[in-house]
């Protein structure tokens, strides 16, 4: 199994979800409202200051369905430009209970 974390600015929560749930994903856990500084987007501390919010969503799925979420993933970002910060990082679930 494979787990998929998602950072992504809170303005394109509708899309990523309908991208993921496009590919197959039917569970996921999300944060709703995170801070944080990416390397090209700055920070998002939803301040004055620092305007801005990011999500999570993590996502557990099987091995075989793990490269399509990250290809969708992979597409919206490019079709959003990376100024809306989409990240994704697969990791290996060792155990489950």
């Amino acid at each position: 199994m494979k787990m998929i974390l998602a950072i992504y600015n809170v303005a394109v929560d509708d899309e990523v979800m309908q991208a993921v749930q496009a590919a197959g994903v039917k569970c996921y856990t999300k944060w709703p409202r995170v801070h944080g500084q990416g390397c090209r987007t700055g920070p998002r501390l939803d301040d004055h200051i620092w305007p801005g919010a990011n999500c999570v969503t993590m996502m557990v799925v099987q091995d075989e369905l793990a490269p399509k979420v990250m290809g969708v993933l992979k597409e919206l970002r490019q079709t959003i430009g990376q100024t809306e910060g989409v990240k994704a990082f697969m990791l290996n679930v060792e155990q489950q209970l």
